[in-house]
Order: structure tokens, then C-alpha cells, then sequence
């Protein structure tokens, strides 16, 4: 009778390791899903602050082209920008494609400073006023996509999550990182 009772025992303790460690893994790869959710829930948050920027920009160029039409380098730069933006399949090809765009951005506002009338336009001041603010969405949503991307990294990185992301195929995110051009000041010349 002991022995069928140790054998119930043992039984009963190995059923309850197994229990333990199939909730381990359940519960790390939940949480694993979840973040890689968050993650690619705040990339299309970005996606989406891009693509409305995007939309904005021939509006605010077509009317400083309206004041300043001899800035045709400028024009084109931010179509090309605007281009490799909207063909960016990587968080970094966005990243150095937004960059680029708001290097040539940046010099289209330069330009609008010589234009007092411009600069009193109403339609000018609205799309203004709205690029500055889609400018401040494109800002909290990197900085969201980036904390879930560190949170998620982390987490495949850590036991035993780390077994269960190898396990399943949970791959390390990017972060949307400003390129080394981002960090230069841009060049504008009146000649």
C-alpha cells in the first residue's frame, strides 16, 4: 500500500511539473505576442503620421510655389524624399527616408522667411500649423514605437523567454532611428 501511495505521490508531483512549466511557456509566449502586437501597432501609428505629412506637403508646396517659384532644387528634393518615403519597407528605410524628407522641409521653410507675403497667407499659416503639429504626432509616436520595441527586445532576450521566442520565431524589432544626415544642419544658400 506505501508503494502504490509513493507512486501516486510521484505521479502527482510530476503532473504538477509539467503543469508548471507548460504555464511558463504559455504565459511567456501570451506576452510575447502581445508586445510584438504593440510594437506593430505603434509602427503603423508612425505609418500613419508619415503618410499624413506626406499628404500635406504638395499642398504647403504648391503654394510657396506660388511666392517662390525659381527654388526648384528645393521642389524636387522634397518629391524625391517624398518618394523614397512612400516606398520605405524597412523601420530604417523609413527612418532615413523621413529624415531626408524633413532636411528638405526644413530648407522650404528657410526659403519661406524671405516672403513676408507668404508668411501672411492664411492657407500658408493653416498648412503650417498643421504640418507642425503632425511633426509633434510623427515625435510621440516614434518615441511609443521605440519604448515597445525596447520592451519587446528585451523580453526575447530573457529567460525563459528567450527559449520561447527561439521556439516560435520571435525576432528582434528595429527602432526608428535618425540617420547620421538627420544630425547635420542643412544647407541653404540664396545665390
Amino acid at each position: 500500500m506505501k508503494k502504490k501511495n509513493t507512486g501516486l505521490i510521484v505521479l502527482g508531483v510530476v503532473i504538477a511539473v509539467v503543469v508548471i512549466i507548460v504555464g511558463i511557456f504559455v504565459s511567456n509566449y501570451n506576452s510575447l505576442v502581445d508586445l510584438e502586437t504593440d510594437v506593430e501597432k505603434y509602427a503603423g501609428n508612425i505609418n500613419a503620421e508619415l503618410q499624413r505629412r506626406s499628404d500635406l506637403i504638395p499642398n504647403l508646396v504648391n503654394t510657396v510655389k506660388g511666392y517662390a517659384a525659381h527654388e526648384e532644387k528645393i521642389y524636387t528634393d522634397i518629391a524625391n524624399a517624398r518618394s523614397r518615403l512612400a516606398g520605405a519597407s524597412t523601420m530604417q528605410e523609413k527612418a532615413e527616408a523621413n529624415d531626408e524628407l524633413s532636411s528638405a522641409l526644413s530648407r522650404l521653410l528657410v526659403v519661406v522667411e524671405n516672403y513676408p507675403d507668404l508668411k501672411a497667407n492664411q492657407n500658408f499659416i493653416g498648412l503650417q500649423d498643421q504640418l507642425e503639429g503632425t511633426e509633434n504626432r510623427i515625435k510621440v509616436a516614434r518615441t511609443d514605437y521605440n519604448d515597445a520595441v525596447k520592451k519587446y527586445n528585451n523580453k526575447i532576450r530573457r529567460f525563459p523567454s528567450n527559449i520561447v521566442a527561439g521556439m516560435f520565431g520571435f525576432e528582434k524589432a528595429e527602432y526608428f532611428e535618425a540617420s547620421e544626415s538627420a544630425k547635420e544642419v542643412p544647407q541653404v544658400s540664396f545665390d
